[in-house]
């Protein structure tokens, strides 16, 4: 079976992509990559949902009882390896893509020439 397609790079994805690649082994939860990214919950789970799917992030609960921790059970997200590869990939892309586009806009800002 064929890997499904990697998620569209938008603005948010990137950022969220980001804030898993400073640190890819480290399990992240929700609301912590939320804060890193700079994007509220609403934004942000929808994202993790979709990496998910195409196998580039894993996550589990953590085992907590929310009476005792005085919170609900966090869901924790780690990059797969072969999300650690994608994602950098994926990112080189849409960095090459932007500086085309600022090349065709504007010449001398990505030549660095006048």
């Amino acid at each position: 079976m064929p890997a499904p397609p990697a998620p569209r790079m938008t603005h948010p994805t990137k950022a969220v992509l980001t804030a898993l690649l400073s640190d890819p082994g480290r399990e992240q939860y929700g609301l912590e990559l939320g804060a890193a990214a700079g994007l509220p919950s609403g934004t942000i789970h929808p994202i993790l949902a979709r990496l998910e799917a195409v196998g580039w992030l894993e996550s589990r609960w953590e085992n907590a009882d929310p009476a005792e921790t005085g919170r609900p059970r966090r869901r924790y997200y780690r990059l797969t390896a072969d999300g650690v590869v994608h994602a950098g990939a994926a990112l080189r892309r849409s960095e090459a893509a932007k500086a085309k586009i600022v090349a065709r806009v504007r010449p001398g800002l990505a030549g660095g020439g006048a």
